[in-house]
């Protein structure tokens, strides 16, 4: 019995020794747990980037060439293409049209739904549940049962085939999703900041877009994105409401020019105006996306 005492181990030595086990299991799971984790980014990335360059390099080359080899390097790169797709298939018109239907109904949609959420999350007053949750269920109307009454509401107001029209109906859809989104970030801003600014002589209007708009600017960064993203890539509304060619946007210009060609496609040209398309989100995101991280908050009605 002596012996057998004298090999027991008190707990206080047991416990640093069932520590580092715990401690190494724990390291070996992070280890695994971030080798999938990077393989899946990686795997991921091979997936949207290799297409990306593909379209890239494919917009340099003849259609001969990208049928015959479309996975080499063009033997002439041909700069032609885009000044094809930006002429022949009215690529700058409809960039045009694009970026003032887009950029006007972002400026719009910015500014109404940073009101509106600073509005339900700032102040106190009937029915403020209410219209946070009927905006809430603007999120979860699918566009494509919309149409018919836009149509004919556009139509009746004279709004159908024109710019305005189109603006606003991205304004009216883009606006449930930037409230929500920024609800919380006025939410979160400190009221003494606001009394202060009250204090001081400001006036509401005086306050909130001088003291509260730049306090709430990351979110405004990245809602702004996601509105851009959002706007930039909508094909049904546009395809609906605008029929008029000289009104299309950018996506109505290229699928058009895909199907006029029939079996006679200019591939060169129709990639280049698929990279002309692509560009412009690109440029847009990689000056804003440091202002995602740590921007995207859960919206919850408090």
């Amino acid at each position: 019995m002596s012996v057998i005492a004298a090999d027991r181990k008190p707990a206080s030595d047991r416990e640093p020794a069932r520590d580092r086990r715990l401690t190494r299991v724990a390291a070996s799971s992070d280890r695994r747990f971030a080798a999938i984790s990077h393989a899946l980014l990686i795997l991921w990335s091979v997936i949207v980037i290799v297409p990306m360059l593909w379209v890239l390099m494919s917009s340099f080359k003849s259609t001969g060439e990208i049928l015959s080899s479309p996975f080499s390097l063009p033997d002439h790169w041909r700069i032609e293409n885009y000044a094809n797709a930006w002429t022949d298939a009215n690529i700058g018109r409809y960039f045009l049209n694009s970026v003032i239907v887009v950029v006007s109904a972002l400026i719009l949609v910015m500014l109404l739904g940073a009101m509106c959420a600073y509005i339900l999350a700032r102040f106190e007053f009937p029915g403020r549940r209410l219209i946070y949750y009927v905006m809430l269920a603007g999120l979860t109307f699918p566009v494509f049962l919309a149409i018919v009454p836009l149509f004919f509401q556009l139509q009746n107001f004279g709004l159908l085939n024109t710019r305005p029209g189109l603006i606003l109906t991205y304004v009216a859809f883009a606006l449930p999703f930037t409230m929500f989104f920024l609800y919380s970030f006025f939410r979160s801003l400190p009221h003494d900041v606001y009394e202060a600014a009250l204090i001081d002589g400001a006036g509401d209007w005086r306050a909130f877009f001088q003291v509260m708009l730049p306090m709430a600017r990351p979110g405004m960064a990245a809602v702004a994105i996601f509105n851009f993203l959002g706007l930039w890539n909508q094909f049904l509304l546009p395809v609906a409401l605008n029929t008029d060619q000289d009104m299309w946007v950018l996506t109505q210009g290229m699928a058009a020019y895909a199907s006029s060609q029939v079996y006679d496609i200019d591939y060169g040209a129709l990639f280049a105006a698929i990279v002309i398309t692509v560009v412009p989100v690109l440029i847009v995101y990689c000056v804003f996306q440091r202002r995602i991280a740590g921007s995207v908050s859960q919206g919850t009605f408090r």
